[in-house]
């Protein structure tokens, strides 16, 4: 009889608590449920772990950007040249600074958004006996406002130094640079795809004292439909309409 008291009220308290555990909701409520045999030290652990788990479900994480501060971008390989000014500001999630970001963030979805990378990185060489911080571009970062989580973007072929990049939607594109600095791509990338949209090798060489973005100016996005124009370094200009995962090459006289 004593196994029949126990172990039934706290099967039934323990399936109620293994199938409200999945979704946040008031604590109170299944203390309500309870069944009044329960051990009352069992249904005060249960309401804490309860408590603890919807307050993690339910936490709203607070991101905000910092105040813009101007810094000196050392663009170039030689460091006799004249810095570039590069306007920065923090990342902010719950009061604290995760990362330093320029430019303006893309909305994606109310709940994404991405916005490109700044870091600084050591040039002091083994010799030197204090490290020599200078800021550099990095790439894309990914934000989601429900969990707080910033993911790095792996965007194909895309150069922090030479690929301006044009955002619409969930789609990128960019002119991309081979490893070895002598072929450029047209590339439309997107988002959760493993493969590009599209790439296309264009004409255009890059030269060795090639300015920051200079691969190509940043791609102009058209709506309904959706099409992409690139002009290349040597003026040569394509366009290209998007649907989904599929890429049509429109021709000058159709794009009225």
């Amino acid at each position: 009889m004593y196994r029949n008291l126990v172990s039934n009220p706290f099967s039934r308290v323990a399936q109620r608590f293994s199938a409200a555990i999945r979704r946040p909701f008031p604590a109170a409520a299944l203390a309500a449920e309870m069944h009044p045999r329960c051990h009352p030290l069992s249904t005060a652990l249960i309401i804490l772990v309860l408590i603890a788990h919807s307050s993690a479900v339910t936490k709203p994480h607070i991101i905000s950007f910092g105040k813009w501060m101007t810094v000196d971008w050392n663009a170039g390989n030689d460091s006799n040249e004249k810095p570039l000014s590069l306007k920065v500001r923090p990342l902010v999630i719950d009061n604290r600074i995760k990362e330093y970001v320029t430019g303006m963030p893309h909305e994606i979805t109310e709940r994404l958004f991405v916005v490109r990378r700044v870091f600084r990185v050591n040039d002091g060489l083994p010799e030197d006996a204090t490290p020599k911080w200078q800021w550099q571009r990095g790439g894309w970062l990914l934000v989601d406002r429900i969990t707080g989580r910033i993911a790095p973007l792996n965007l194909p072929e895309f150069d922090p130094l030479y690929s301006a990049a044009s955002w619409y939607r969930d789609y990128v594109a960019y002119c991309g640079i081979s490893d070895d600095g002598k072929k450029t791509y047209a590339v439309v990338a997107q988002l959760n795809r493993r493969k590009t949209v599209f790439k296309k090798g264009l004409a255009a060489v890059l030269p060795d004292d090639a300015p920051p973005d200079s691969a190509c100016p940043a791609p102009v996005w058209q709506r309904s439909p959706t099409r992409v124009t690139f002009a290349g370094a040597s003026s040569d200009r394509q366009t290209f309409a998007i649907r989904g995962h599929i890429v049509d090459i429109v021709d000058e006289d159709d794009e009225d």
